[in-house]
């Protein structure tokens, strides 16, 4: 079946940064189109960026751009986050998603379980 597994999250500094990454298996991972999310508790899901599956056209929140830079290797069938000049305001669950480059969460069939990052201020 398939598996997606965020790993790289942390507490970290405001200004500082961190670089998420997600492993997959199960799927033929240099065909599909990949995905962040975030999701605060008793919030909505929120897309963060995507990336098409050669890696050729990436899509990025207006939050996030020029701060964020999602990569992806389909050698090591991995995707990457690399979060940069963090905020307190970036504190959340962080989701890798695949099969989409979608902003809507409902268009990816396939989940992480999510990594914590916490920014302190």
């Amino acid at each position: 079946q398939v598996q997606l597994v965020e790993s790289g999250g942390g507490l970290v500094q405001a200004g500082g940064s961190l670089r998420l990454s997600c492993a997959a298996s199960g799927l033929t991972f240099s065909t599909y189109d990949m995905g962040w999310f975030r999701q605060a508790p008793g919030k909505e899901r929120e897309f963060v960026a995507s990336i098409t599956w050669d890696g050729g056209v990436t899509y990025y929140a207006s939050s996030v751009k020029g701060r964020f830079t999602i990569s992806r290797d389909n050698a090591k069938n991995t995707v990457y986050l690399q979060m940069n000049s963090l905020k307190p305001e970036d504190t959340t669950v962080y989701y890798c998603a695949a099969g989409a480059t979608a902003t809507m969460a409902s268009r990816y069939p396939y989940w992480g379980q999510g990594t914590q990052v916490t920014v302190s201020s």
